[in-house]
C-alpha cells in the first residue's frame, strides 16, 4: 500500500478534536480523497508494474501458450485447490461444463492441443494461478511467480482470442476470476481497470438481460449459467466499487435473483437438463461455453471426477449466490453511488431506519447456514462441509460491512447522527468473520484481499470511534466497547504475527492501526 494510501487512512486528526460540518456520509470511514489529485497513484495497492509480465512473441500463438503447460498431475492439483477454495465463495463456474471440456483437452493429441479454443486455454490457466495463489508456499514471494506466470499466460490466451473485439461465456468467467486473481496479486488498481473492460464486454453479451426475453429457446442449463455469471459480474462490481468509494457500472440489468433456479429444481419441474442437449445456435447471443459446443450430442460425456454435480451443493449454492445478489441489490440502490461522491447515505433519520430494516429483513430471509455466527459451530462444520463455511463467511462479511457503513452515516443539516453502539456491533461482527477465516482457514485469510481490507476499513472505524471524548452513550466500562478495542487489537497481533501477503501493504496496515490504537481513550 503507498504511503497516499495511509494518508488516507487518517483524514481525522482535527475531527477527533473537534467535530467538523461535513457533507460526507461519515468522517469516521475510510477516505479515497487523495486520489482525486491529478497526480499519477494507484487506487489501491502497491504494484507499480504492469500485473501480466510479457513471456511471449509476436507470432507464437495458441502452440506457445500451450508449451508452458502443467503436467496433468500439478493441473489436476491446481483445479482441485481452485474448487476447494475459490468456487465455493465464487461459484460462477458451471462444473460439470469445465471437467467435460478439461479432460476432453488433456487426452487430446499435441497437434490437438495445439489447435485450442483460446478462450477456453485463458480459462484453465486462470484456474491455475489461483489454485497456486491459494497453495502452501513457504513464503508469499516464493508463491507469487509461479501464479503470475500462470496469469501471463491467460492473459496471453486472451490476446490471442482478441477479447476487446469479441466475448464468450468463457471469456467473461475468465476475466471475473482475473480480476479476484489481481486483487489478491496486490494489484487492486488494475484490476479495477481490468474490470472495466469486463463489464462492457458483459454489456455487449447482454449478460444483463433475462435469458428468457432475449432468446426464450435457449436451452435451461445454458440460460442458469448466463444469470449465474451475470450475478457474477454485478456483485464483483458493486462491492468492488464499494471498496474503493468508486462508481459502480453494473447498473443495468433486467435479470431477477429469483429467476435463478438449481438444477434438481429443473428437473422436477420436467425440464431436460442432459448436458448433451442441443442448442439453437441460429437465434442465440454467441456462446462458446454453451453445453452443446464442448460436449457435442454425438459424444458421450467423460467418466470423471466431479462430472455430475452434487444436487445438494447445488442447490446451497443457488441460495447463496441469491442471497448475495440481493445484498448487493441494497448495497448499490442505497451505498454505492452516495459513496462514491462522498455525499451523505441518508436524508432522514427516518429514511435510515427504513434502510437498515431492509438490510436486515434480507439477513432475516438466508438459510440459517448462512447466519451462523458462532465461532465453535462453525468451526465443527468446517470438517464435515467447508465449502458451507466459507459462504457463511464471505456473506457475514460483506453483509455486516455494509451495515456497518450504514450505521456510522452522518448527515447533520438532516439531524442524521451516527448510532455508535450499532455501528460498533456491525463492525464487530464483521471483523469476526476475518477472525473466523482466519481461525477455521488460516493461509486462505493471508491471500483474500477483498477479506483482509475490509477487516482493515472496519478496525479503523472502531478505532475513530473510540477515540471520541466519551458522553452519556459510551461508557467506558460497557462490555461491547470492551470487545470492539479488543478487536482491534486482535488485528493489530495479527498483521504483526504474518509472514503471508505483501510486506509493504502489511506493514502500512500495520503502522495505521497501531497509530489509531493509540488514540483510543475508551
Amino acid at each position: 500500500m503507498p504511503r497516499t494510501a495511509t494518508e488516507a487512512a487518517l483524514p481525522l486528526q482535527g475531527h477527533l478534536r473537534k467535530k467538523q460540518k461535513s457533507n460526507t456520509s461519515s468522517p469516521y470511514l475510510l477516505s479515497h480523497l487523495p486520489f482525486s489529485r491529478s497526480t499519477p497513484s494507484n487506487v489501491f495497492g502497491v504494484g507499480s508494474q504492469h500485473p501480466f509480465s510479457n513471456y511471449w512473441t509476436c507470432a507464437g500463438g495458441v502452440p506457445e501458450v500451450v508449451g508452458v503447460l502443467p503436467s496433468k498431475d500439478q493441473a489436476d492439483i491446481l483445479v482441485a485447490k481452485y474448487f476447494e477454495v475459490i468456487d465455493p465463495v465464487y461459484p460462477c463456474i458451471h462444473r460439470r461444463t469445465f471437467y467435460t471440456n478439461y479432460e476432453r483437452f488433456w487426452a487430446s493429441s499435441p497437434a490437438e492441443k495445439n489447435k485450442a479454443e483460446a478462450d477456453m486455454l485463458a480459462l484453465h490457466y486462470t484456474v491455475y494461478a489461483l489454485g497456486t495463489q491459494f497453495m502452501s508456499f513457504p513464503s508469499y514471494e516464493e508463491r507469487r511467480p509461479s501464479s503470475e506466470f500462470y496469469a501471463s499466460a491467460a492473459n496471453q490466451a486472451l490476446n490471442i482470442f482478441s477479447y476487446l473485439n469479441r466475448a464468450s461465456l468463457r471469456c467473461i468467467v475468465t476475466m471475473v476470476l482475473l480480476t479476484y486473481f489481481l486483487m489478491n496479486d496486490n494489484h487492486a488498481s488494475d484490476a479495477y481497470a481490468w474490470s472495466g473492460i469486463l463489464l462492457r464486454q458483459s454489456y455487449a453479451m447482454r449478460l444483463h438481460r433475462d435469458p428468457d426475453v432475449i432468446n426464450s429457446n435457449a436451452n435451461e442449463v445454458e440460460k442458469q449459467v448466463r444469470r449465474k455469471l451475470w450475478q457474477a459480474v454485478f456483485f464483483q462490481d458493486t462491492f468492488l466499487t464499494v471498496i474503493l468509494k468508486l462508481p459502480p457500472t453494473a447498473t443495468h440489468s433486467d435479470v431477477q435473483p429469483d429467476s435463478l433456479v438449481d438444477e434438481l429444481t429443473l428437473q422436477e419441474q420436467g425440464i431436460n437438463i442432459d448436458n448433451r442437449m442441443t442448442v439453437n445456435t441460429a437465434t442465440r447471443v454467441e456462446n462458446l461455453m454453451s453445453i452443446s459446443v464442448i460436449a457435442p450430442p454425438d459424444q458421450t460425456p467423460a467418466n470423471i471426477p466431479f462430472h455430475l454435480i452434487d444436487p445438494v451443493v447445488d442447490r446451497e449454492d443457488v441460495l447463496y449466490i441469491k442471497g448475495m445478489w440481493k445484498l448487493g441489490n441494497l448495497v448499490q440502490e442505497n451505498l454505492s453511488s452516495p459513496l462514491s461522491l462522498s455525499l451523505p447515505l441518508v436524508s432522514s433519520p427516518r429514511q435510515k431506519t427504513s434502510i437498515i430494516s431492509s438490510f436486515r429483513a434480507l439477513y432475516r430471509s438466508l438459510p440459517a447456514s448462512l447466519t451462523v455466527l458462532d465461532a465453535n459451530v462453525l468451526s465443527q462444520q468446517a470438517i464435515t462441509n467447508p465449502r458451507s463455511v466459507r459462504q457463511n463467511l464471505f456473506l457475514n462479511s460483506n453483509y455486516y460491512h455494509c451495515l456497518m457503513i450504514l450505521q456510522v452515516s452522518e448527515n447533520e443539516e438532516a439531524n442524521v447522527e451516527c448510532n455508535i453502539r450499532g455501528t460498533l456491533e456491525a463492525a464487530h461482527e464483521a471483523i469476526w468473520a476475518f477472525f473466523k477465516l482466519h481461525q477455521i482457514f488460516e493461509h486462505e485469510a493471508g491471500i483474500w484481499w477483498v477479506f483482509q481490507h475490509r477487516a482493515f476499513e472496519e478496525a479503523l472505524t472502531i478505532a475513530r470511534l473510540l477515540a471520541v471524548p466519551p458522553t452519556a452513550e459510551t461508557n467506558v466500562q460497557d462490555a461491547l466497547f470492551a470487545k470492539c478495542k479488543a478487536d482491534v487489537v486482535h488485528l493489530v497481533e495479527i498483521l504483526r504475527d504474518s509472514n503471508r501477503g505483501n510486506t509493504e501493504m502489511q506493514q502500512t496496515r500495520l503502522a495505521v492501526l497501531q497509530e489509531a490504537v493509540e488514540r483510543i481513550i475508551l
